[in-house]
C-alpha cells in the first residue's frame, strides 16, 4: 500500500468505512465527494470542475501533503463553501490521513495541526406547541391519504424520529401494547423509541382503512406507510406532503419534516428532559449535537429569572 496513488489510497479508506466501520453508502459517497474535490485541488484551481481520476489528483504521493497544501485547500474552500461545509470537509481529509498513518503509509497526520472553522451557531427552526398542534389538527381529511398524512405527523412529532427512519419503518417495527417503536437510524444503529397514543391511534386508524379499502392486512409485516401505488412511501414525498399543508394551514413557520424533529428535542428539553435522554431518543452519538436544541430552555430561564428576580 505505501506506494499506491492518491486515488488507490482513497478508494482503499473508502472501503474500510464502509465494510470496517459499517457507515452507510450515502456518508461514504460524501466521503467521497469530499476527497475527490481535494484531490482535484492537488492539481491546481483550474483543475476544480474537471472529472475522472487523472483530473483528482490520481498520480499524486500522499508523502509530499503537508499542512500547507491542507491549508490552501481549506482556503480555497472559504471562497465559496459555508464554514460548516469547509469544517467537514476538512474533517473528511483528516479521516483520510488518519487511515493512512494507521496503515503505515504516511507517519503522521498533515490535517492535525490544521484549525478547524470556527462555525456559526444555526439555530435549529421549531414550532411553538401552539403552532405545532395547529398544523397536526389541520389536517383533517377522513379519507384514506388524509389519515395516513395525519399518522405520519403524529409519529414524527410523537418520536422525534428522522424522517428516513421513520418511512423505513414496517408494521412489524411497532409495538402497540408496549408503546414502542424499533428505529434503524445512521450506521444501521438500532434504538427503541417510546410513542405517544395519539400517534398510535392516527397509525391505527390509517392502516384499518388501508385493509378496508386496499385489502392490505394489518399484521402484513410490510411497509408501514404507503404511497398510492401500495410501494414504500418515500422520505421526499413526506417533504411534499408537509410543504402542502404547511401552505394551507398557513403557519407563520415553514417547516421541514427535519424541522419537527428540532420541534420535538425542543419541547421536550423545555418539560425539562434531561439532555442525555434526548440525546438517546434522538440517536446522536454525540452529546454536542444535542446541546444545540437547548437555546430555548435558556431563553425561557432567562425569562422566568427577569419575571422572578426582584433586582434584574
Amino acid at each position: 500500500m505505501g506506494d499506491s496513488t492518491f486515488s488507490e489510497l482513497r478508494d482503499a479508506f473508502l472501503e474500510s468505512m464502509a465494510t470496517e466501520k459499517g457507515y452507510s453508502s450515502n456518508t461514504v459517497a460524501a466521503y467521497r465527494r469530499d476527497l475527490e474535490e481535494f484531490g482535484r485541488y492537488l492539481n491546481g484551481e483550474d483543475a476544480i470542475d474537471g472529472t475522472g481520476d487523472e483530473q483528482e489528483g490520481g498520480g499524486a504521493d500522499v508523502r509530499s501533503i503537508d499542512a500547507l497544501s491542507i491549508r490552501g485547500f481549506l482556503g480555497f474552500l472559504h471562497k465559496k463553501n459555508k464554514k460548516s461545509t469547509a469544517a467537514r470537509k476538512l474533517s473528511a481529509v483528516r479521516s483520510f490521513f488518519k487511515f493512512l498513518v494507521k496503515k503505515g503509509v504516511i507517519e503522521d497526520n498533515p490535517g492535525e495541526s490544521v484549525s478547524t472553522p470556527k462555525r456559526q451557531r444555526n439555530i435549529p427552526k421549531y414550532l411553538p406547541v401552539d403552532e405545532m398542534f395547529r398544523l397536526l389538527d389541520s389536517i383533517e381529511r377522513d379519507d384514506l391519504a388524509g389519515l395516513r398524512d395525519r399518522a405520519i405527523f403524529e409519529a414524527l412529532y410523537s418520536t422525534g424520529v428522522r424522517v428516513s427512519e421513520l418511512t423505513g419503518l414496517d408494521v412489524a417495527d411497532i409495538d402497540f401494547e408496549s408503546r414502542l417503536i424499533r428505529v434503524l437510524g445512521k450506521g444501521n444503529k438500532e434504538r427503541v423509541v417510546p410513542v405517544g397514543k395519539k400517534a398510535l391511534d392516527a397509525v391505527r386508524r390509517y392502516r384499518q382503512r388501508l385493509e378496508v379499502e386496499k385489502g392490505v392486512p394489518f399484521e402484513n409485516g410490510g411497509p408501514l406507510f404507503l404511497n398510492r401505488f401500495q410501494g414504500r412511501l418515500t422520505s421526499r414525498s413526506v417533504g411534499r406532503i408537509l410543504d402542502r399543508i404547511v401552505r394551507e394551514c398557513e403557519l407563520l413557520t415553514p417547516i421541514s419534516p427535519h424541522g419537527l424533529r428540532h420541534t420535538f428535542a425542543t419541547h421536550m428539553l423545555d418539560a425539562g428532559v434531561d439532555l442525555r435522554v434526548v440525546q438517546e431518543l434522538l440517536g446522536h452519538r454525540s452529546l454536542s449535537t444535542t446541546q444545540k436544541y437547548t437555546h430555548v430552555s435558556i431563553d425561557k430561564l432567562m425569562e422566568t429569572y427577569d419575571k422572578a428576580h426582584p433586582r434584574k
